[in-house]
């Protein structure tokens, strides 16, 4: 057993929390807005959000691709694919180490081809432990020939964004993919093929600026960071304190917006929890939206 302690001072000052218990058992979690202990069995049930409070805890790229795809359906593409220092940038091929050891992938995106409700789709999901979803090179690449492969077999596109921005360890190469993968959708745009966005937290930085922004169809996680610039990045540049605590409610203003909020509707139509977006995008007895099923009977008629 181990005792928690405040690591900061957004986590409080040795306060107790009503409804907690300073000693928590190895195999639990402490939930980061209410701070409750939860087991991994109890997390696993709930798809990774708090059960009290509905927090969304960070998942990996391939746990995103389980969860929406039908069983045995998903088969990845572009897997040998990986990232390496063109600009031989100072530490970079140590970083890429940590971060293929921590995430146990080759880069920031997993993509490949599944089912969906039986119908075929392509996907990509970025992962978060790997350097925070970073957009490089390969990443770009992949993102890319997902929506090229998509059109040419006229297949729809669900990607769950999660990103700090462009890698600046590839400096100019890195924010070309801005344009590289922006190109992509919109030729899978204008083939008449159907592409679904769902913003993770957080989604910052050349991301939201290209391809995460330009979906026919964007959903979003509750709570999750979205915004081009950081609030770490907008207090250093400001030299004020205008964010609270992630787990809060983030005060307004034009350069991030929280997706709990209605501040931005034409941009985050829609507010989702993370069960109930494989039945946003198929399953009939979601009585509002079922987008793939819907985009699948205007094709065929």
């Amino acid at each position: 057993m181990r005792f928690i302690t405040p690591k900061n001072a957004l986590e409080g000052h040795g306060k107790p929390v009503p409804g907690t218990s300073d000693i928590v058992h190895d195999y639990s979690i402490t939930c980061e807005k209410c701070k409750k202990a939860l087991t991994t069995d109890e997390l696993e049930n709930e798809l990774h959000v708090c059960p009290y409070c509905r927090y969304h805890f960070r998942i990996n790229a391939r746990q995103r691709i389980h969860m929406i795809a039908d069983a045995d359906t998903f088969t990845e593409h572009e897997k040998e694919l990986s990232p390496s220092n063109l600009l031989g940038f100072p530490g970079y091929d140590e970083k890429l180490r940590a971060a293929r050891l921590k995430s146990a992938e080759q880069d920031s995106t997993v993509c490949g081809e599944c089912e969906i409700g039986g119908s075929k789709a392509a996907i990509f999901a970025m992962d978060p432990f790997f350097m925070m979803g970073s957009m490089g090179s390969v990443t770009g690449e992949k993102i890319s020939r997902t929506f090229e492969r998509a059109l040419s077999a006229n297949l729809p596109v669900v990607g769950f964004a999660v990103s700090g921005g462009a890698r600046m360890q590839e400096g100019m190469v890195s924010l070309m993919q801005m344009a590289k993968t922006s190109g992509a959708v919109k030729r899978h745009s204008d083939g008449g093929n159907l592409f679904v966005c769902v913003l993770t937290d957080p989604t910052t930085g050349g991301v939201t600026a290209s391809f995460a922004m330009e979906a026919d169809i964007i959903l979003a996680e509750p709570y999750a960071m979205i915004g081009f610039a950081g609030p770490r990045v907008i207090e250093q540049t400001i030299r004020k304190i205008t964010f609270e605590c992630m787990s809060c409610s983030y005060p307004y203003n034009m350069t991030f917006v929280p997706t709990n909020s209605i501040y931005w509707p034409h941009s985050c139509p829609f507010c989702c929890w993370r069960k109930y977006i494989t039945a946003i995008l198929w399953k009939r007895d979601c009585n509002r939206y079922h987008y793939i099923s819907l985009w699948k009977k205007i094709n065929s008629e």
